[in-house]
C-alpha cells in the first residue's frame, strides 16, 4: 500500500510507502527539538503500527531528522517554561515515557537513522528503537549537567545502561561530554557507521526493505523476546530524584541561562 506523504503539522513529517513509514523530525532550524505535539504524534504513529488499526499496513519504521545539524536535540526547553511545580515534571516524564514505551513496543521494528547531534530526549528516541545506524559526524549524549540541571528518568538510565554500559553512562552524564560516531559505534549504541546522511539514510531504506522480507513471526518473536529480558528487572521509582530537580531554582536557572545564553550559576538548590 502506498500513501502520500502527510504532515503531522509542520514539525513531524510521516509517509509510508511498501510497509515501511517514514517519520522525520522536521524542525532543522531548532536542531530537530521535539515539542510535546510532535511526542504526542509519534506515540500514535507508533502504537497503531503493524496492528489492525494501521491504514497503511507498516513492516518496519524509520526515525529520522531533517538537516544536517541534528537527528534531535532533544525537548525543545521552551516547552518547561510553563511548569509551575514538581507535579508538572512528574506528568512530563511520564508523557515522555508513554512516547518511548510505543516505540520500544511497537509491533514493527524501528530503525533509528542517526546524523549530527543526538542528545537528550534524541537520544532517548534512538536507544528506544530496535536499531540505530549512524554518520561520521554523530555525536550522542545528555550534557544536562551543564545545561538545565535536570536528571534523566531511571527508564532511560536503563535504556543506555542496556546499550553503553553503566560505565560509560556515568561518564556522559557526570562530564556532560558527548562521545562521537566511533565511540558510538564501539560501545554499541550504533550498529552501523557510514560515512554522511545521505549513506544512513539509504542504510536504513535497505534495512527497512529487507526486513519487510522476512518472516514476520520471526521478527515479532525477536522483537518481544527482548522486551521480555528487558522486563525481567522492574524499575525503582524515582519520582523523587525527578522532583528534587524539576523543582528546583538550579533548574529554573537552568532554562533562563539557556535563553540568555550565558553560563548557568547552579546553588545546588
Amino acid at each position: 500500500m502506498t500513501t502520500e506523504p502527510k504532515a503531522c503539522g509542520n514539525d513531524l513529517l510521516y509517509e509510508a510507502q511498501n510497509g515501511i513509514g517514514i517519520l522525520t523530525l522536521n524542525r532543522p532550524h531548532r536542531r530537530n527539538a521535539t515539542t510535546f505535539a510532535m511526542y504526542n504524534k509519534i506515540k500514535q504513529i507508533c502504537a497503531r503500527a503493524g496492528t489492525n488499526d494501521d491504514p497503511d499496513m507498516l513492516k518496519v519504521i524509520i526515525f529520522k531528522g531533517a538537516g544536517d545539524a541534528a537527528f534531535a536535540a532533544g525537548t525543545d526547553i521552551s516547552q518547561f517554561k510553563t511548569f509551575s511545580g514538581e507535579d508538572d515534571a512528574i506528568a512530563y516524564e511520564q508523557m515522555i515515557e508513554a512516547v518511548l514505551h510505543e516505540i520500544e513496543y511497537c509491533e514493527v521494528p524501528t530503525i533509528a537513522a542517526l546524523n549530527g547531534f543526538v542528545t537528550g530526549g534524541g537520544a532517548a528516541i534512538a536507544a528506544s528503537c530496535s536499531l540505530r545506524i549512524g554518520s561520521r559526524s554523530v555525536k550522542v549524549g545528555v550534557p544536562i549537567a551543564k545545561t538545565l540541571g535536570n536528571c534523566v528518568a531511571i527508564s532511560n538510565l536503563k535504556r543506555l545502561i542496556a546499550l553503553i554500559g553503566e560505565a560509560r553512562t556515568a561518564h556522559i552524564l557526570l562530564t556532560a561530554q558527548l562521545i562521537d560516531a566511533e565511540d558510538a559505534k564501539s560501545a554499541g549504541f550504533i550498529t552501523e557507521l557510514l560515512e554522511d546522511q545521505s549513506q544512513v539514510e539509504a542504510r536504513a531504506l535497505e534495512l527497512a526493505t529487507s526486513m519487510t522480507q522476512s518472516a514476520p513471526l520471526t521478527i515479532k518473536a525477536t522483537l518481544n523476546g527482548i522486551r521480555r529480558l528487558r522486563e525481567a528487572t522492574p524499575l525503582p521509582d524515582d519520582h523523587d530524584l525527578i522532583k528534587m530537580c524539576f523543582g528546583s531554582n538550579d533548574f529554573k536557572e537552568g532554562i533562563s541561562a539557556f535563553f540568555e545564553k550565558r553560563p548557568a550559576e547552579w546553588t545546588g538548590k
